[in-house]
């Protein structure tokens, strides 16, 4: 939707290198990194933030309940207003869309969006079980409910229903870790080849090690203002110009059949013969597109959108993403990996960061962490901040971020326009 209240602007960002690291840097600390670079990299001090939005997806990990509120104190931002958001894989897209209410709404004029996930306290298979607590425990948990089992059955499906293949998901690994090779926050850069990703080792049918995005260490900051402060604070902001939100039911088994949800370049009979939303597709993922669309005024999103940053857990999940938000029908996301459109010369640069499958993927910080490399990207800024101009994308002038939760039951949509 389109903002009813004030413009918003985001002003400044900061990430810390995400890794699979030992548990020696507290989650406080982690944040203070990305917050104190945020507020260095901009005209901004202590006092000109109203107050916040604290973004981690879990209490397990870090064995604390409260965790954002000793952020906040360790920041030195108490006594101001401050709320926890936790929306699974989302959970940071949410984060930053409330922090973008809360300056639309008048309420604040300068608010600070941190997020943050310490994974490596635990083993990986202990880690898989916290995450797995994200689906209905009644129901899916109980039956081996590990999500790599969700999204490989929902590739297979893709495969059976529209002919996509291992080698158009190898490629969108090979795309995200080759571009990670130039981004210095990235987790695993890697130069891969298809023959690298089917023989790494199998996770679930069809998805290996290097279909799937890892668990991390890491914390993302981003401060958003309003028109007012957002001038006076930096001389190039990026306006938050429209938000989407979408939600589907838990369990997949519920989903109905029923007509796709078009958006403003398609029509009905595209989609005749499609059964929808299926375990293919998801319906959250174009719900959120449409209403960010929408309230941004985009009728042709490949064609209008310059960069998109989307959460890419799994390769299959990118693939079934180009579909939700419009880069090309149902059915077609192979193709599109295939002919090089979503390279970062192609038609739009998808995941120029590396995603989440390269970048790392500590919960809370990697919707946060889409929205401050969006900034960079919208600002021009990529070579000062990466110290490599590689991953620049040449002229972006609008972005979308993307962020993802549970089997699709949460999806945002944020869309960012650079002002110059």
């Amino acid at each position: 939707m389109k903002h009813k209240g004030h413009n918003v602007y985001m002003v400044s960002g900061g990430v810390t290198k995400f890794a699979k690291s030992t548990p020696e840097m507290d989650f406080r600390l982690r944040v203070k990194k990305a917050f104190d670079y945020a507020l260095n990299d901009a005209n901004i001090s202590l006092s000109d933030i109203d107050g916040s939005v604290a973004s981690y997806f879990s209490d397990h990990f870090q064995r604390q309940l409260m965790s954002g509120i000793m952020v906040q104190d360790y920041l030195g931002l108490t006594p101001k207003p401050s709320k926890r958001v936790e929306g699974g894989g989302a959970t940071g897209g949410l984060a930053f869309q409330t922090g973008v209410q809360e300056i639309a709404s008048g309420r604040m004029d300068v608010c600070a969006v941190y997020g943050f996930e310490t994974m490596s306290h635990v083993n990986t298979w202990k880690g898989n079980e916290f995450i797995a607590l994200a689906s209905d425990t009644n129901f899916d948990y109980p039956v081996g409910g590990f999500y790599t089992g969700y999204y490989a059955m929902m590739a297979v499906r893709h495969m059976h229903e529209f002919g996509t293949t291992v080698e158009q998901l190898a490629k969108v690994s090979i795309k995200n870790h080759g571009n990670a090779i130039h981004n210095p926050y990235a987790q695993s850069p890697a130069k891969l080849t298809i023959d690298d990703v089917r023989n790494s080792p199998m996770v679930a049918y069809p998805l290996t090690r290097l279909d799937v995005c890892t668990m991390s260490d890491g914390a993302a900051v981003a401060i958003l203002a309003s028109e007012e402060k957002a001038f006076e604070m930096s001389d190039n902001p990026v306006l938050i110009k429209s938000i989407g939100t979408g939600t589907d039911t838990m369990r997949l088994s519920d989903r109905p059949l029923g007509k796709v949800t078009l958006l403003p370049n398609e029509k009905e009979s595209d989609y005749r013969n499609l059964k929808y939303p299926g375990v293919h597709s998801f319906r959250a993922g174009r719900t959120a597109a449409k209403e960010a669309y929408e309230g941004a005024g985009i009728t042709d999103p490949l064609e209008e959108l310059d960069v998109i940053e989307l959460h890419d857990a799994y390769t299959s999940s990118e693939i079934q993403t180009y579909e939700d938000l419009g880069l090309c029908k149902y059915g077609e996301g192979g193709p599109f990996i295939d002919e090089g459109k979503s390279e970062l010369n192609g038609k739009v640069a998808v995941n120029p960061s590396g995603g989440l499958l390269a970048s790392g993927h500590p919960v809370g910080a990697s919707g946060i962490m889409q929205g401050v490399f969006m900034f960079w990207q919208l600002q021009h800024t990529i070579k000062k901040h990466f110290k490599d101009d590689t991953l620049q994308v040449k002229n972006a002038k609008r972005g979308l971020i993307h962020s993802h939760a549970g089997t699709g039951t949460y999806v945002t949509a944020t869309i960012m326009e650079a002002v110059k």
